[in-house]
């Protein structure tokens, strides 16, 4: 990176939040948004970053979110947690079994996946441990409901599928009207962890749809859908209920529906979705509280 852009970089760092989301989105999306009446989803997604629900602390907090997951839908859908801790310790590694997948609660991308411990180290896991707690997830895109999250490491079982392989992310967006009505998009990251990923967004009865979100290209075939498809829905829609909006990430591998995470600001509000009609679309949908 040349001084030039190192230096751009340093001082976007210190813009206030509303400049700073501001000229991300122009960025990103290609032009200034409207924060004052937000129309796009994006800028409905920037209005949250700015204005977030007091819920979302607890409910993005990926350990703090398993106790409203058991209460919404049971225990059952949950990865088994390993452990979490305060510190990572060579007594902590020696402990873990040999397969399993080390996160960390506080941000995004913070995901590795051990399918034999021999293949990887101490001193490896605990660097990277130190890097993801050393990061203020908050100041990477201004999502201000991630301040208050105190950063920790876990450990969940590995999760494959009948084949062997990490399942799909299945990534529910789901709006919800004033007369109750959910709408769902499904978006189904494939291959996540191999140099080639896929996304591909579905309908609630599995329409494979002309979107595009991202750097994630479309498959030339359309996935089958998952054979608990309904209930997989249903699950989503019992743990959205109680917002106008938000993504909720689940497993389907086999005949088991498993949670993975509830996101509010999906791309911090500059995920370029293509057609560009489809973010004026899905801000009709998303009948945002704006009165903060």
């Amino acid at each position: 990176m040349s001084l030039l852009n190192r230096l751009k970089d340093n001082a976007k760092e210190w813009l206030p939040d509303s400049l700073f989301l501001s000229i991300s989105h122009r960025q990103k999306i290609g032009r200034f948004p409207n924060l004052r009446t937000p129309a796009t989803f994006n800028e409905k997604i920037l209005h949250r970053c700015l204005h977030p629900d007091p819920r979302y602390v607890e409910l993005t907090d990926k350990l703090a979110v398993r106790d409203y997951v058991a209460r919404a839908i049971g225990n059952e859908h949950l990865i088994p947690l390993i452990s979490a801790i305060d510190q990572f310790t060579k007594d902590t590694f020696d402990s873990l079994p040999d397969s399993f997948v080390m996160k960390a609660n506080h941000g995004s991308g913070f995901v590795k996946i051990v399918k034999h411990k021999s293949e990887t180290s101490f001193d490896e896991l605990n660097d990277l441990a130190t890097k993801w707690l050393h990061t203020d997830f908050y100041r990477i895109a201004r999502e201000r409901h991630y301040r208050s999250i105190t950063p920790r490491v876990f450990f969940e079982e590995l999760l494959l599928d009948s084949s062997g392989e990490v399942p799909p992310d299945m990534k529910v967006h789901c709006f919800n009207d004033a007369a109750g009505k959910t709408t769902f998009y499904t978006l189904v990251i494939s291959d996540r962890f191999t140099p080639h990923p896929r996304g591909d967004f579905y309908d609630a009865e599995w329409n494979h749809l002309d979107i595009s979100i991202g750097h994630y290209p479309r498959s030339e075939v359309a996935a089958p859908p998952p054979k608990n498809l309904d209930e997989m829905l249903d699950i989503a829609g019992k743990l959205a209920r109680n917002f106008e909006y938000v993504r909720v990430d689940l497993y389907a591998p086999d005949d088991r529906i498993l949670f993975g995470e509830l996101t509010f600001t999906p791309g911090a509000g500059v995920y370029r979705l293509m057609p560009e009609a489809i973010d004026y679309n899905w801000g009709r949908l998303f009948h945002a509280n704006l009165e903060q």
